[in-house]
Protein backbone atom coordinates (compact mmCIF):
# COMPACT_ATOMS: atom_id res chain seq x y z
CA UNK A 1 0.00 0.00 0.00
CA UNK A 2 1.20 3.53 -0.97
CA UNK A 3 0.61 6.69 1.53
CA UNK A 4 -1.45 7.02 4.59
CA UNK A 5 -4.83 5.21 4.49
CA UNK A 6 -7.08 5.92 7.32
CA UNK A 7 -9.56 3.36 7.59
CA UNK A 8 -12.85 4.42 9.04
CA UNK A 9 -14.48 1.49 9.28
CA UNK A 10 -14.95 -2.77 8.87
CA UNK A 11 -18.26 -4.61 8.30
CA UNK A 12 -17.85 -7.13 11.26
CA UNK A 13 -20.01 -9.71 8.78
CA UNK A 14 -17.09 -9.43 6.42
CA UNK A 15 -13.78 -11.73 8.02
CA UNK A 16 -10.46 -10.74 6.04
CA UNK A 17 -8.98 -14.22 7.05
CA UNK A 18 -10.10 -17.44 5.95
CA UNK A 19 -11.42 -19.74 8.53
CA UNK A 20 -11.53 -18.64 12.19
CA UNK A 21 -10.93 -15.00 13.04
CA UNK A 22 -7.53 -14.31 15.45
CA UNK A 23 -7.57 -14.86 18.81
CA UNK A 24 -5.11 -15.14 21.31
CA UNK A 25 -5.81 -18.78 20.78
CA UNK A 26 -5.46 -19.18 17.22
CA UNK A 27 -1.91 -17.95 17.46
CA UNK A 28 1.18 -19.06 18.93
CA UNK A 29 1.47 -17.36 22.49
CA UNK A 30 5.47 -16.10 21.26
CA UNK A 31 2.95 -13.29 19.39
CA UNK A 32 1.88 -11.75 22.56
CA UNK A 33 5.04 -10.51 24.21
CA UNK A 34 5.57 -7.95 27.20
CA UNK A 35 5.15 -4.30 26.06
CA UNK A 36 8.24 -2.51 26.69
CA UNK A 37 8.59 1.24 26.44
CA UNK A 38 10.29 2.45 23.55
CA UNK A 39 12.63 5.37 23.57
CA UNK A 40 11.34 8.72 24.94
CA UNK A 41 10.90 11.66 22.65
CA UNK A 42 12.80 15.01 23.83
CA UNK A 43 11.19 16.29 26.44
CA UNK A 44 12.15 20.08 25.48
CA UNK A 45 8.55 21.74 24.25
CA UNK A 46 7.93 21.60 20.53
CA UNK A 47 4.87 22.57 18.35
CA UNK A 48 2.84 19.85 16.78
CA UNK A 49 -0.17 18.78 15.56
CA UNK A 50 -0.31 15.13 16.36
CA UNK A 51 -2.64 12.55 13.94
CA UNK A 52 -6.08 11.10 15.57
CA UNK A 53 -5.56 8.11 17.83
CA UNK A 54 -5.33 4.89 16.24
CA UNK A 55 -8.49 2.83 15.84
CA UNK A 56 -8.20 -0.85 17.14
CA UNK A 57 -8.00 -3.31 14.83
CA UNK A 58 -10.73 -6.41 14.57
CA UNK A 59 -10.09 -9.44 14.29
CA UNK A 60 -7.02 -9.18 16.61
CA UNK A 61 -6.45 -9.37 20.29
CA UNK A 62 -6.31 -6.87 22.64
CA UNK A 63 -2.24 -7.56 23.22
CA UNK A 64 -1.89 -7.46 19.75
CA UNK A 65 -3.64 -3.79 19.47
CA UNK A 66 -1.76 -2.44 22.49
CA UNK A 67 1.06 -3.34 20.47
CA UNK A 68 0.30 -1.52 17.17
CA UNK A 69 -0.74 1.69 19.39
CA UNK A 70 2.79 2.13 20.21
CA UNK A 71 4.07 5.10 18.81
CA UNK A 72 6.27 4.63 15.80
CA UNK A 73 8.54 7.05 15.68
CA UNK A 74 11.21 5.10 16.63
CA UNK A 75 12.49 2.35 14.47
CA UNK A 76 13.18 -0.01 17.60
CA UNK A 77 9.23 0.62 17.96
CA UNK A 78 8.53 -0.50 14.44
CA UNK A 79 10.43 -3.41 14.54
CA UNK A 80 8.94 -4.91 17.38
CA UNK A 81 5.19 -4.41 16.13
CA UNK A 82 5.96 -5.87 12.30
CA UNK A 83 7.21 -9.23 14.46
CA UNK A 84 4.29 -9.27 16.55
CA UNK A 85 1.80 -9.07 13.30
CA UNK A 86 4.39 -11.34 11.00
CA UNK A 87 1.46 -14.27 11.17
CA UNK A 88 -1.49 -12.48 11.24
CA UNK A 89 -0.47 -10.54 7.73
CA UNK A 90 0.58 -13.84 6.61
CA UNK A 91 -2.94 -15.18 7.46
CA UNK A 92 -4.84 -12.49 5.54
CA UNK A 93 -7.42 -13.17 2.79
CA UNK A 94 -5.54 -12.02 -0.08
CA UNK A 95 -4.56 -13.57 -3.10
CA UNK A 96 -0.66 -12.14 -2.33
CA UNK A 97 -0.88 -14.30 0.57
CA UNK A 98 -2.78 -17.23 0.12
CA UNK A 99 -1.63 -17.92 -3.67
CA UNK A 100 1.89 -16.94 -2.83
CA UNK A 101 4.42 -19.59 -4.03
CA UNK A 102 5.89 -22.08 -2.17
CA UNK A 103 9.97 -22.74 -2.14
CA UNK A 104 10.94 -18.88 -2.36
CA UNK A 105 14.08 -18.54 -0.44
CA UNK A 106 14.02 -15.06 1.67
CA UNK A 107 17.08 -13.47 3.39
CA UNK A 108 16.34 -10.29 5.97
CA UNK A 109 19.41 -8.46 6.98
CA UNK A 110 20.47 -4.49 8.16
CA UNK A 111 22.72 -2.75 6.50
CA UNK A 112 24.33 0.68 7.65
CA UNK A 113 24.78 3.07 5.44
CA UNK A 114 27.23 5.78 5.13
CA UNK A 115 24.80 8.29 7.14
CA UNK A 116 25.37 5.58 9.50
CA UNK A 117 21.58 4.40 9.28
CA UNK A 118 20.80 1.03 9.55
CA UNK A 119 18.96 0.09 6.73
CA UNK A 120 16.52 -3.17 6.44
CA UNK A 121 17.41 -5.12 3.26
CA UNK A 122 15.64 -8.43 2.25
CA UNK A 123 15.75 -10.87 -0.45
CA UNK A 124 13.58 -13.28 -2.36
CA UNK A 125 15.28 -15.72 -4.45
CA UNK A 126 13.77 -18.95 -6.46
CA UNK A 127 13.92 -21.80 -5.10
CA UNK A 128 16.87 -24.01 -5.23
CA UNK A 129 17.76 -25.27 -8.33
CA UNK A 130 16.03 -22.58 -10.63
CA UNK A 131 18.77 -20.52 -12.25
CA UNK A 132 18.83 -16.63 -11.90
CA UNK A 133 17.87 -14.63 -14.65
CA UNK A 134 18.46 -11.28 -13.66
CA UNK A 135 18.08 -9.01 -10.21
CA UNK A 136 14.81 -6.73 -9.63
CA UNK A 137 15.23 -3.98 -7.25
CA UNK A 138 12.26 -2.12 -5.26
CA UNK A 139 11.74 0.99 -4.34
CA UNK A 140 8.55 1.30 -2.22
CA UNK A 141 6.19 4.05 -1.88
CA UNK A 142 5.75 7.21 0.72
CA UNK A 143 4.62 5.96 4.52
CA UNK A 144 5.60 2.32 3.00
CA UNK A 145 7.58 -0.80 3.86
CA UNK A 146 8.61 -3.81 2.06
CA UNK A 147 7.58 -6.05 4.26
CA UNK A 148 3.62 -6.55 3.51
CA UNK A 149 1.70 -6.70 0.16
CA UNK A 150 5.41 -6.26 -1.55
CA UNK A 151 6.43 -9.96 0.40
CA UNK A 152 3.40 -11.86 -2.07
CA UNK A 153 4.44 -9.13 -5.21
CA UNK A 154 7.88 -10.40 -4.67
CA UNK A 155 7.22 -14.27 -4.08
CA UNK A 156 5.40 -13.86 -7.75
CA UNK A 157 8.10 -12.48 -9.53
CA UNK A 158 10.90 -14.60 -8.01
CA UNK A 159 9.35 -17.83 -8.33
CA UNK A 160 9.57 -16.77 -12.55
CA UNK A 161 13.41 -16.54 -12.25
CA UNK A 162 14.17 -13.55 -10.11
CA UNK A 163 15.81 -12.44 -7.71
CA UNK A 164 14.38 -9.77 -5.61
CA UNK A 165 15.72 -7.10 -3.39
CA UNK A 166 13.83 -4.82 -1.42
CA UNK A 167 14.81 -1.69 1.25
CA UNK A 168 12.78 0.45 3.43
CA UNK A 169 13.70 3.84 2.65
CA UNK A 170 15.25 5.70 5.99
CA UNK A 171 12.09 7.03 8.19
CA UNK A 172 9.98 4.08 6.92
CA UNK A 173 9.07 0.62 7.41
CA UNK A 174 11.91 -0.84 9.77
CA UNK A 175 14.97 1.06 8.68
CA UNK A 176 16.02 4.08 11.08
CA UNK A 177 14.91 7.57 10.94
CA UNK A 178 11.76 9.76 12.55
CA UNK A 179 9.23 7.69 10.93
CA UNK A 180 7.60 9.78 7.71
CA UNK A 181 10.61 12.21 7.72
CA UNK A 182 12.11 13.08 4.52
CA UNK A 183 14.81 16.03 5.70
CA UNK A 184 15.98 15.34 1.84
CA UNK A 185 14.58 13.85 -0.66
CA UNK A 186 18.57 13.38 -2.67
CA UNK A 187 19.35 11.61 0.69
CA UNK A 188 16.30 8.82 -0.72
CA UNK A 189 17.67 8.51 -3.84
CA UNK A 190 21.53 8.05 -2.63
CA UNK A 191 20.28 5.40 0.13
CA UNK A 192 19.26 3.11 -2.73
CA UNK A 193 22.01 4.27 -5.04
CA UNK A 194 24.54 3.32 -2.61
CA UNK A 195 23.08 -0.14 -1.15
CA UNK A 196 21.84 -1.71 -4.61
CA UNK A 197 25.19 -1.01 -5.94
CA UNK A 198 26.53 -3.38 -3.30
CA UNK A 199 24.24 -5.78 -3.87
CA UNK A 200 24.61 -5.75 -7.65
CA UNK A 201 28.51 -6.32 -7.12
CA UNK A 202 27.58 -9.47 -5.05
CA UNK A 203 29.66 -12.71 -7.10
CA UNK A 204 26.68 -14.15 -7.48
CA UNK A 205 24.76 -11.43 -9.32
CA UNK A 206 27.27 -10.38 -11.78
CA UNK A 207 27.34 -10.44 -15.37
CA UNK A 208 22.92 -10.30 -14.64
CA UNK A 209 20.87 -7.96 -15.89
CA UNK A 210 19.80 -5.62 -13.13
CA UNK A 211 16.29 -4.05 -13.24
CA UNK A 212 14.74 -1.09 -11.10
CA UNK A 213 11.14 -0.93 -9.79
CA UNK A 214 9.45 2.40 -8.30
CA UNK A 215 5.78 2.17 -7.17
CA UNK A 216 4.28 5.14 -6.49
CA UNK A 217 6.73 8.10 -4.48
CA UNK A 218 9.10 5.25 -4.97
CA UNK A 219 8.29 5.76 -8.91
CA UNK A 220 10.04 9.16 -8.34
CA UNK A 221 13.19 7.59 -6.36
CA UNK A 222 13.36 5.25 -9.23
CA UNK A 223 13.60 8.56 -11.93
CA UNK A 224 16.24 9.87 -10.00
CA UNK A 225 18.50 7.38 -9.53
CA UNK A 226 18.39 7.12 -13.23
CA UNK A 227 19.30 10.23 -13.63
CA UNK A 228 21.98 10.36 -11.54
CA UNK A 229 23.17 7.50 -13.21
CA UNK A 230 21.84 6.69 -16.42
CA UNK A 231 23.51 3.47 -17.46
CA UNK A 232 23.38 1.52 -13.98
CA UNK A 233 20.34 -0.07 -14.85
CA UNK A 234 18.89 -2.45 -17.54
CA UNK A 235 15.69 -1.03 -17.56
CA UNK A 236 13.06 0.44 -15.18
CA UNK A 237 9.70 -0.21 -14.12
CA UNK A 238 7.13 2.09 -12.52
CA UNK A 239 4.00 1.82 -11.08
CA UNK A 240 2.01 4.82 -10.74
CA UNK A 241 4.87 7.01 -10.37
CA UNK A 242 4.42 10.18 -8.48
CA UNK A 243 5.81 12.13 -11.39
CA UNK A 244 3.52 15.02 -10.12
CA UNK A 245 0.63 15.60 -7.36
CA UNK A 246 -2.74 15.46 -8.62
CA UNK A 247 -4.79 18.05 -7.99
CA UNK A 248 -7.38 16.08 -5.91
CA UNK A 249 -4.97 15.60 -3.02
CA UNK A 250 -2.96 18.57 -3.49
CA UNK A 251 -3.52 21.23 -0.39
CA UNK A 252 -4.98 24.64 -2.16
CA UNK A 253 -2.35 27.14 -3.45
CA UNK A 254 -2.22 29.63 -0.42
CA UNK A 255 -2.46 26.88 1.96
CA UNK A 256 0.69 25.30 0.08
CA UNK A 257 2.96 28.39 -0.01
CA UNK A 258 1.82 28.88 3.89
CA UNK A 259 3.06 25.49 4.70
CA UNK A 260 5.99 25.96 2.33
CA UNK A 261 7.09 28.74 4.35
CA UNK A 262 6.98 26.96 7.64
CA UNK A 263 8.67 24.06 6.57
CA UNK A 264 12.20 25.87 7.05
CA UNK A 265 10.75 26.48 11.02
CA UNK A 266 8.79 23.61 12.11
CA UNK A 267 10.31 20.75 9.23
CA UNK A 268 9.30 17.42 11.51
CA UNK A 269 6.08 19.13 12.58
CA UNK A 270 2.96 16.82 11.76
CA UNK A 271 0.56 20.01 9.85
CA UNK A 272 0.17 19.02 6.37
CA UNK A 273 -3.18 18.60 5.72
CA UNK A 274 -4.13 15.38 4.48
CA UNK A 275 -7.17 13.85 2.99
CA UNK A 276 -8.07 10.21 3.56
CA UNK A 277 -7.14 7.98 0.52
CA UNK A 278 -8.26 4.64 1.11
CA UNK A 279 -11.13 5.38 -1.40
CA UNK A 280 -9.05 6.14 -3.82
CA UNK A 281 -6.36 4.07 -3.71
CA UNK A 282 -8.11 0.65 -3.57
CA UNK A 283 -10.81 -0.58 -5.79
CA UNK A 284 -11.38 -3.76 -4.53
CA UNK A 285 -13.40 -3.02 -0.85
CA UNK A 286 -12.40 -6.26 1.02
CA UNK A 287 -8.58 -5.59 0.05
CA UNK A 288 -9.45 -2.09 1.07
CA UNK A 289 -10.04 -3.15 4.56
CA UNK A 290 -6.71 -5.37 5.03
CA UNK A 291 -4.32 -2.16 4.69
CA UNK A 292 -5.31 -1.07 8.24
CA UNK A 293 -2.76 -4.59 8.76
CA UNK A 294 0.09 -2.62 7.41
CA UNK A 295 0.86 -2.16 10.72
CA UNK A 296 4.01 0.18 10.92
CA UNK A 297 3.22 2.23 7.23
CA UNK A 298 3.09 5.79 8.44
CA UNK A 299 -0.40 7.00 8.97
CA UNK A 300 -0.24 10.21 10.44
CA UNK A 301 -0.50 13.60 8.79
CA UNK A 302 2.03 14.40 6.31
CA UNK A 303 5.12 16.22 7.96
CA UNK A 304 6.16 19.85 6.93
CA UNK A 305 9.46 19.24 5.61
CA UNK A 306 8.81 15.70 4.05
CA UNK A 307 5.53 17.15 2.20
CA UNK A 308 7.65 19.89 0.71
CA UNK A 309 10.04 17.70 -0.49
CA UNK A 310 7.74 15.79 -2.48
CA UNK A 311 6.47 18.40 -3.94
CA UNK A 312 10.09 19.68 -5.53
CA UNK A 313 10.61 16.34 -6.75
CA UNK A 314 7.99 16.06 -9.02
CA UNK A 315 8.54 19.77 -9.92
CA UNK A 316 12.00 18.36 -10.72
CA UNK A 317 11.12 15.20 -12.31
CA UNK A 318 8.49 16.89 -14.56
CA UNK A 319 11.30 19.29 -16.10
CA UNK A 320 14.07 15.78 -16.69
CA UNK A 321 11.64 13.81 -18.10
CA UNK A 322 13.14 14.14 -21.95
CA UNK A 323 16.49 12.82 -20.04
CA UNK A 324 14.52 9.35 -19.36
CA UNK A 325 17.00 7.23 -21.45
CA UNK A 326 16.40 3.70 -20.20
CA UNK A 327 13.95 1.02 -21.20
CA UNK A 328 11.25 1.52 -19.79
CA UNK A 329 7.75 -0.01 -18.80
CA UNK A 330 4.99 2.28 -17.21
CA UNK A 331 1.90 0.60 -15.31
CA UNK A 332 -0.76 2.97 -14.55
CA UNK A 333 -4.25 2.55 -13.51
CA UNK A 334 -6.53 4.75 -15.40
CA UNK A 335 -8.88 6.08 -12.91
CA UNK A 336 -5.79 6.61 -10.41
CA UNK A 337 -6.95 9.83 -8.31
CA UNK A 338 -3.79 9.75 -6.18
CA UNK A 339 -1.12 9.96 -9.14
CA UNK A 340 -2.24 11.18 -12.20
CA UNK A 341 -2.29 8.56 -15.57
CA UNK A 342 -1.65 11.59 -17.41
CA UNK A 343 1.68 12.35 -16.52
CA UNK A 344 2.38 8.54 -16.82
CA UNK A 345 1.03 9.44 -20.45
CA UNK A 346 2.88 12.64 -20.55
CA UNK A 347 6.18 10.51 -19.39
CA UNK A 348 5.99 8.24 -22.08
CA UNK A 349 5.98 10.50 -24.62
CA UNK A 350 8.74 12.68 -23.59
CA UNK A 351 11.03 10.33 -22.66
CA UNK A 352 14.36 10.06 -24.56
CA UNK A 353 14.49 6.00 -24.56
CA UNK A 354 13.25 4.26 -28.25
CA UNK A 355 12.52 1.62 -25.86
CA UNK A 356 9.37 2.16 -23.95
CA UNK A 357 5.88 0.73 -22.65
CA UNK A 358 2.50 2.11 -21.13
CA UNK A 359 0.18 -0.18 -20.20
CA UNK A 360 -3.35 1.73 -18.57
CA UNK A 361 -5.27 -0.42 -16.51
CA UNK A 362 -9.54 0.40 -17.19
CA UNK A 363 -10.49 1.18 -13.78
CA UNK A 364 -7.79 0.86 -11.90
CA UNK A 365 -6.88 2.66 -8.80
CA UNK A 366 -3.63 3.52 -7.65
CA UNK A 367 -2.72 0.57 -5.67
CA UNK A 368 -2.64 -1.55 -9.14
CA UNK A 369 -0.42 -4.48 -7.82
CA UNK A 370 -2.67 -4.90 -4.33
CA UNK A 371 -5.65 -3.35 -4.44
CA UNK A 372 -7.91 -4.30 -7.51
CA UNK A 373 -9.63 -7.96 -7.63
CA UNK A 374 -7.27 -10.83 -8.34
CA UNK A 375 -7.20 -10.91 -12.12
CA UNK A 376 -6.59 -7.64 -12.33
CA UNK A 377 -3.57 -8.14 -9.75
CA UNK A 378 -2.36 -11.14 -11.74
CA UNK A 379 -2.61 -9.46 -15.19
CA UNK A 380 0.09 -6.37 -13.93
CA UNK A 381 2.19 -9.06 -12.11
CA UNK A 382 1.88 -10.83 -15.57
CA UNK A 383 2.90 -7.78 -17.67
CA UNK A 384 5.49 -7.50 -15.52
CA UNK A 385 7.71 -10.46 -15.85
CA UNK A 386 6.53 -10.77 -19.45
CA UNK A 387 8.23 -7.36 -19.45
CA UNK A 388 11.35 -8.84 -18.01
CA UNK A 389 11.50 -11.99 -19.59
CA UNK A 390 11.62 -9.83 -23.07
CA UNK A 391 14.83 -7.74 -21.94
CA UNK A 392 16.97 -10.87 -20.38
CA UNK A 393 15.99 -13.28 -23.75
CA UNK A 394 17.33 -10.24 -25.93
Amino acid sequence: MDLSLTLKFRSPGLSLFPGKPISPFSLPRKQYQPIFPCPKTNPRPHFTVTAKQRSPIEGVSKELNAIASQNLDFASCRRRVRSAFVEVQQQLDHCLFKMAPTGIRTEEWYERNSKGLQIFCKSWMPESGVPIKGVLCFCHGYGDTCTFFFEGIAKRIAASGYGVYALDHPGFGLSDGLHGYIPSFDQLVDNVIENYTKIKGRPELRGLPHFLLGQSMGGAVALKVHLKEPRGWDGVILVAPMCKIAEEVKPPAPVLKVLTLMSNILPKAKLFPQKDLAELAFRDLRKRKMAVYNVICYKDQTRLKTAVELLKVTSEIEKQVEKVSSPLLILHGAADKVTDPLVSQFLYEEASTKDKTLKLYDDGYHCILEGEPDDRIFTVLNDIVSWLDSRVSS
